[in-house]
């Protein structure tokens, strides 16, 4: 069976840390209410698929974040191992187009109980119209990220990533029933760091996200469990507002 979702948005911790040790430090700081995490490439490629264990060891569920982006076999065969380490989400790009993206969601139908669910990238939360005009893309940012979630969504996946900006726009156009990750979230007064498009918890919510990704605010933290709990009770306040 799939990880269950609960129709209030949950928090994810990003464990954008170097090592295993930092990791692991990481883990014991955060308060029991956070049952999320996600692993990304910086820790992935330090450490490997034992960090995803120690995820496990701690009664929290990984959210993968590889961003898959190859030929469709290559996806797929990508897919079907991290289903053995029982994560419960991943990404891939949406970039790498329709038939990429249904052999990803078709691998992960096949892994049965531990079918990880699959969210595509839709526009880097790092990137702004000057940026993918660099890259010869024309079109509205809006528009943009809009068209590739729609592709994403009909080729089989369970969900998406973008900007807490674009949220509401797919919540409009796709309905509840898509799962919106959105990093991009920085509480009130925090520091952007490299993100361009970003939003409060509490905005996030009010738009539509199922996940919020949250890292350096938390992580960087003289408490981070103190700080974990502050962006939980922001997020509470907007959904029973």
């Amino acid at each position: 069976m799939k990880t269950p979702v609960s129709a209030p948005a949950e928090l994810i911790v990003a464990l954008d840390v170097p090592t295993r040790t930092d990791a692991l430090q990481a883990l014991r700081q955060l308060p029991a209410s956070v049952r999320f995490v996600k692993v990304g490439l910086e820790l992935f490629v330090a450490e490997g698929p034992r960090v995803l264990k120690d995820v496990a060891a701690s009664n929290r569920h990984c959210f993968l974040d590889l961003k898959f982006h190859d030929i469709p076999r290559t996806v797929a065969n990508a897919v079907r191992t991290a289903a053995q380490h029982h994560v419960f989400m991943l990404t891939v790009h949406a970039h790498g187009g329709a038939t990429m993206l249904r052999a990803a969601a078709e691998a992960a139908a096949e892994c049965g109980t531990a079918a990880p669910r699959i969210v595509a990238v839709t526009t880097l939360t790092s990137l702004n119209q000057d940026d993918l005009a660099q890259i010869g893309v024309t079109r509205p940012i809006a528009a943009h990220t809009l068209a590739l979630g729609q592709l994403a969504i009909a080729s089989g996946c369970d969900g998406l990533v973008c900007s807490p900006l674009e949220v509401a726009f797919f919540r409009r156009d796709l309905g509840v029933a898509p799962l919106i990750v959105t990093p991009g979230v920085r509480p009130a007064g925090a520091a952007r760091g490299d993100q361009k498009r970003v939003a409060t918890p509490a905005e996030a919510v009010r738009a539509g996200s199922s996940f919020l990704v949250v890292g350096r605010p938390i992580l960087d933290a003289p408490d981070p469990a103190a700080a974990a709990e502050s962006v939980l009770q922001d997020m509470r306040s907007a959904q029973i507002s």
